[in-house]
């Protein structure tokens, strides 16, 4: 009869070199994933994604002062130098392709710190990941809502003796810094969520602190949001304060009930 070796490691304990073995392992394995859509974006998604983004350009910029270059009716961003399209087509593929490898990324890494949860935390691995990718492309996705007031905005606030004509290089740099940047801002609860669950965060604390915690939001906004104008602004805090309250209600009402019929049944045994 062959018996079962015993687990190296059952209660999740692991030194050191261990640790650096396995966060190596969850990054070769979050940077293959990156580099296969990566190539999907290079091959598939550039085309429809660079043409989304100039619409967003055309829109949001006045005819009259978007500039000489228009082919067939449709607007165009200038490239300056002969290796800008090799360097804009690198960029956006490699921004595209973190968005499509962003599950298996916080899949990856939930991975990686469920060794010092309790088993029944470890559970929320899938969860975790999917909630990570949905609001991370929420972000993106108002981003590109906001894009064309923000850059209107930014057109017409100088006055009418500043013409615009902007080029594909920094205009690129600019929309996928923006997209990026309220990408990691919507990350906002799964951040205090996981806080909750190590129990470094209570709902009480989330609750009591609201009035700072909002005009915190607030004072994000206005430093992470690329454009700053007001209506950019608003498009980052509005959610962030429903995902601030929300993260506070899961909290209360998945997370703090479990640890506490734990304790109790710690307490009783």
């Amino acid at each position: 009869m062959r018996l079962r070796r015993a687990p190296r490691n059952p209660n999740a304990e692991m030194p050191i070199l261990d640790h650096l073995a396995e966060l190596r392992s969850r990054l070769i394995k979050s940077l293959l994933a990156l580099a296969v859509s990566a190539l999907v974006a290079w091959f598939v998604l550039y085309t429809p994604a660079l043409d989304y983004i100039t619409s967003l350009y055309c829109r949001g910029v006045p005819a009259d002062v978007r500039g000489p270059l228009q082919a067939d009716g449709h607007c165009q961003l200038a490239v300056l130098s002969p290796t800008e399209p090799l360097s804009i087509r690198i960029r956006v593929s490699l921004v595209l392709g973190l968005i499509c490898a962003l599950p298996v990324i916080a899949f990856q890494l939930w991975r990686f710190v469920t060794p010092g949860l309790k088993p029944r935390e470890k559970r929320f691995a899938i969860p975790f990941a999917l909630a990570t990718t949905l609001l991370f492309a929420l972000g993106v996705w108002i981003a590109t809502v906001s894009l064309p007031r923000a850059v209107g905005f930014l057109v017409t606030v100088g006055g009418d003796q500043l013409g615009s004509f902007y080029t594909a290089d920094r205009y690129l740099r600019f929309v996928l810094f923006m997209g990026v940047a309220f990408g990691i801002a919507f990350e906002f609860p799964v951040v205090l969520v996981f806080l909750s669950m190590t129990g470094i965060l209570s709902s009480r604390t989330m609750l009591r602190a609201w009035r700072p915690a909002v005009a915190l939001i607030v004072l994000a906004a206005a430093i992470i949001t690329p454009s700053g104008d007001p209506v950019t602004l608003f498009a980052m805090a509005l959610p962030m304060w429903v995902f601030y309250f929300g993260a506070a209600a899961v909290a209360r009402f998945m997370i703090e009930p479990g640890r506490e019929r734990r304790r109790a049944r710690q307490l009783e045994g």
